[in-house]
């Protein structure tokens, strides 16, 4: 399990990397963590998103999966 989430972050990474937009990289690895159901990590990774690029376009979203995540 544990080299499944270490390929599947290192795909991200890979194809993520290539933007430069960190907040798209946090948030497309939250959701990684998500469907995965380490719900933990993901809440910290938009958490993050939302703390240190507020005027992100992605921002909001976060803010959303923050929410539900915290009704869980």
């Amino acid at each position: 399990m544990k080299r499944v989430l270490i390929a599947g972050m290192m795909v991200l990474g890979l194809l993520s990397g290539c933007s430069g937009d960190k907040s798209k990289e946090l948030f497309d690895t939250a959701q990684f963590e998500e469907k995965q159901h380490n719900s933990e990590h993901a809440l910290q990774l938009y958490q993050e998103i939302v703390s240190k690029y507020p005027d992100s376009p992605l921002a909001k979203q976060a803010k959303e999966r923050i929410t539900a995540l915290g009704k869980k």
